[in-house]
């Protein structure tokens, strides 16, 4: 929804609300962070210091976005012509920023890493791209997308049709290009190709940031995750590999799934069937099937 407000068709009011209008009256709310996991005493440590037990552990965590990991993104995001539909607190300077844009180069990127909805780094350029036409000054705008992927999208089927949109919308394609640097102050980008390791600088007059993202820290390291950092679950039952009362759902997990709400939705009736099971002693019998390539979107 996020990608909307960007664009002003949708207020960012409209895609918040409160968790207690959300949470099951039955829920015992804990309003504290998690710290540490430690599944071999079947507890959790919170950042406040308490130690909390459980029978069951359902880690839905999602993933983090890490600003930080690309040098001065993190002073630049929210000022400068810079924005981010993934931050609640820069989402709505995207609309600004194209309001404002008279002219000039648009550059929206795709980091090297795994990221929650891989199709929102482009959906907000086709968007911005039909506002600049609207306002009659698409011609005076160059638009370039800047991916670390091969593609111009994972799944083979859908990229051959974006390649060609883009194509007829005249948007400059730069694959294998990662973001490395942001200059604030001289309104520059710099570029590393992951091939051949040599950097660009591009000017900018606006720039969209998708920015790098990682499992949540508290995951990374943890007895739950795996080599990569990621809840280490089985792909079809969401049961966790080593721990067996621990399931995991969504972007925190290793599941080869794109990391969506679709993807989430497909999983959630799986990990209540296959956890009520469990609690039951009965044979897991869900299995996540549908979109399996992560980068697809």
């Amino acid at each position: 929804m996020w990608t909307f407000v960007g664009a002003g068709a949708k207020r960012f009011e409209e895609s918040r609300r409160n968790m207690a209008d959300v949470m099951a009256s039955r829920v015992d709310w804990i309003k504290a962070a998690v710290a540490e996991f430690r599944p071999e005493k079947n507890c959790v440590v919170t950042q406040d210091g308490k130690t909390i037990s459980y029978d069951y552990l359902v880690v839905a965590l999602g993933i983090q976005l890490d600003f930080g990991k690309v040098k001065g993104l993190a002073e630049a995001v929210g000022k400068n012509c810079v924005s981010s539909n993934y931050c609640p607190d820069t989402v709505e300077m995207t609309w600004k920023y194209l309001q404002d844009l008279k002219g000039g180069n648009a550059i929206f990127t795709f980091p090297n890493t795994p990221i929650k909805c891989a199709g929102a780094p482009q959906k907000i350029m086709y968007l911005a791209d039909d506002l600049l036409r609207k306002k009659g000054i698409r011609k005076d705008v160059d638009i370039s997308y800047y991916s670390a992927l091969p593609v111009i999208f994972g799944a083979k089927k859908y990229a051959a049709t974006l390649g060609e949109v883009a194509k007829r919308k005249g948007i400059n394609l730069n694959f294998r290009n990662h973001l490395v640097e942001v200059k604030a102050d001289s309104k520059e980008a710099i570029f590393e190709n992951l091939d051949t390791k040599e950097s660009k600088t591009v000017k900018y007059d606006f720039m969209h940031v998708t920015p790098p993202m990682s499992p949540p820290d508290v995951v990374k390291g943890s007895p739950l995750s795996d080599c990569g950092g990621w809840v280490d679950v089985d792909k079809e039952t969401l049961q966790h590999k080593k721990y067996s009362n621990v399931f995991g759902i969504g972007d925190c997990t290793n599941v080869p799934t794109s990391k969506t709400a679709a993807a989430v939705a497909g999983q959630a009736g799986v990990l209540r069937k296959n956890l009520l099971a469990y609690m039951k002693g009965l044979a897991m019998t869900g299995k996540v099937f549908g979109r399996t390539d992560r980068k697809s979107g």
